[in-house]
């Protein structure tokens, strides 16, 4: 049986830490591509990931390269590259120069790997996505982003960290834009099936929501820089559920048409993800205050696209 291919754009820390869970869970070959100017850094970190093999007992290989022709015939490409954030700015700030960035990789994916399946991890995370899909000219099951698996993941976290539960035990689920525009749905988060709202207060559970909204920022004031180990988790779920065709459903920015009422756009939803990448969007009626919530963070996701068209007229 031939080994999936999983190629990862950006050596960064995200994206080596991506290539680190890929390996460790043997889900195929790894390529991990750079800029030539950062090609050392690619085939150093791929080399010392591979050392690991014997230890850790994974046979995938994993490469480092800059040379595009090395992602031919992969199943799934993770774009991470980009411009990371710092402390004080806003995602933002980062549209211009990782539009840039995105597309240009984007453009070589879609040359190199045309039938791969896309997960875009780079920020703003709602408008690369919507950038790799017009550069790839893929359709839109075969592009996708990473961000609910990550803001699910923190909420579950810190509800743990209230309870003095496993995280196993507890079930959650987030909608609409990465970061603040997030929209919380304490009603279906249960701990085995007993509902929040039973085993804390509302405050509590507000705080924890609040503090999965700005996750990332509490973590770049800690440390200067963007999250990885997370992030790289969460793509690495999404990888996961298409190489070995899972059928997981799992919160991703996706394309959504009637959907939620989102009337065409990539946006936070729960996806069933499998071979085929996004397989379908799983629809559930939204009580009239969730719906306002996502309606704005969908909007929201429709201003940063539309400054994305505004300074590249040609991807409108």
């Amino acid at each position: 049986m031939q080994r999936s291919k999983i190629s990862i754009i950006g050596a960064g820390n995200v994206g080596a830490t991506c290539a680190h869970w890929a390996a460790a869970k043997e889900l195929g070959d790894i390529v991990l591509l750079d800029i030539p100017d950062k090609e050392g850094v690619a085939k150093g970190k791929a080399l010392d990931l591979a050392c690991c093999g014997p230890i850790e007992r994974f046979d995938s290989n994993v490469i480092g390269t800059s040379d595009y022709k090395d992602i031919a015939d992969s199943e799934v490409v993770v774009i991470t590259a980009g411009l990371p954030r710092k402390p004080g700015m806003s995602r933002d700030d980062l549209i211009e120069t990782n539009v840039k960035i995105v597309r240009s990789v984007s453009e070589k994916v879609a040359e190199f790997a045309p039938d791969s399946k896309v997960i875009v991890v780079s920020n703003p995370l709602d408008a690369m996505v919507y950038t790799a899909w017009k550069a790839t000219g893929f359709p839109t099951n075969r592009v996708m982003g990473q961000a609910g698996a990550l803001d699910v993941a923190r909420y579950r976290a810190f509800l743990a960290m209230e309870l003095g539960c496993s995280i196993e035990d507890i079930s959650a689920l987030l909608l609409g834009g990465h970061g603040d525009d997030m929209v919380p749905l304490p009603r279906l988060t249960s701990v085995h099936g007993v509902p929040i709202t039973d085993m804390l207060p509302e405050a509590t559970i507000t705080a924890c929501v609040d503090r999965a909204k700005v996750g990332g920022g509490e973590i770049v004031k800690l440390m200067g820089t963007s999250a990885f180990y997370a992030p790289a988790s969460g793509t690495i779920q999404m990888v996961e559920a298409i190489v070995r065709d899972k059928k997981r459903i799992i919160p991703s920015a996706v394309y959504c048409d009637k959907e939620f009422g989102v009337g065409g756009g990539f946006v936070g939803v729960p996806a069933l993800l499998g071979t085929n990448g996004v397989e379908r969007v799983v629809e559930f009626k939204l009580t009239a205050d969730e719906q306002k919530l996502f309606d704005e963070s969908a909007q929201h996701v429709r201003d940063l696209v539309d400054v994305v068209k505004k300074m590249f007229p040609d991807l409108a």
